[in-house]
């Protein structure tokens, strides 16, 4: 816990005010500040430091100056707490107010929102962070769902979803040959039907035996793609014949079944 030299913990302090909210709703950063102050000295906190995004919008955070530097500040555990004025100065987007509290949560850094009655340190304050991390995990599912059903139409609609293997380039989002390194995979399938060893060819092209069976077994380079056990043919071109794969395969086959 980070403490101060008279061994209370430390507190950070961010406030945000616009143009408009003080308008309509009269807040000021002196005000919010003096509060949040207050609040953290009643608590047994000791103040780190006041973050200010004046004037900033609250709809992204990653382009709020101070935010950023106390979020940092955070995974330094440069404090332990962080006091804000009320949830919407954190932000309003509710998916980044509870995926950005997840983060603190695994920081170990507590979290109080003065007008909401939301803190970390008592067992209510508690129970409400389990609930909002509860809905960051369920945040996180969901996109990782709709980022796994967006790969498999991409691969059935035959874009590559994976990172591009030895002989390829992505460009703008589509395979292409790498000028220096595709002749290789020809000539690394060419030589291992020739009769070239595994061990022999891992040692000419600086892999390993493993990487060497990898590239002999990849389908990309007979022009399909795969994703999630689901092969579909490829926009891209293929490095090499479907005779010389089909080859290559009866061999690795033969090889791995001890009968070569």
């Amino acid at each position: 816990m980070a403490q101060s030299a008279q061994n209370k913990p430390l507190a950070a302090v961010y406030i945000r005010v616009s143009t408009e909210d003080q308008a309509q709703h009269g807040f000021s950063l002196a005000g919010q500040e003096d509060a949040l102050k207050n609040y953290a000295l009643i608590l047994g906190y000791e103040l780190h430091k006041v973050y200010r995004d004046e004037g900033k919008s609250a709809k992204d955070i990653a382009h709020r100056p101070a935010m950023m530097d106390m979020l940092k500040d955070a995974e330094e555990k440069k404090f332990s707490a962080i006091f804000i004025y009320k949830l919407d100065r954190f932000s309003r987007s509710l998916k980044d107010l509870i995926l950005t509290i997840d983060k603190l949560k695994d920081w170990g850094i507590d979290f109080v929102s003065l007008q909401d009655k939301i803190e970390t340190a008592s067992a209510s304050g508690k129970l409400m962070f389990h609930i909002i991390s509860a809905f960051a995990e369920f945040e996180r599912n969901i996109i990782g769902e709709r980022t796994s059903f967006g790969m498999q139409r991409k691969n059935r609609e035959g874009g590559f979803v994976n990172k591009p293997p030895f002989g390829y380039n992505m460009v703008d989002k589509e395979l292409k040959f790498d000028p220096r390194k595709s002749p290789l995979v020809r000539e690394i399938f060419q030589e291992f039907l020739s009769g070239t060893s595994l061990n022999k060819l891992a040692k000419k092209y600086a892999v390993s035996v493993n990487g060497v069976k990898k590239i002999l077994a990849n389908r990309t380079y007979l022009g399909d793609v795969k994703f999630a056990g689901e092969i579909n043919k490829g926009t891209h071109s293929p490095l090499v014949s479907q005779d010389l794969f089909n080859s290559v395969q009866a061999k690795l086959n033969l090889k791995s079944s001890g009968k070569d």
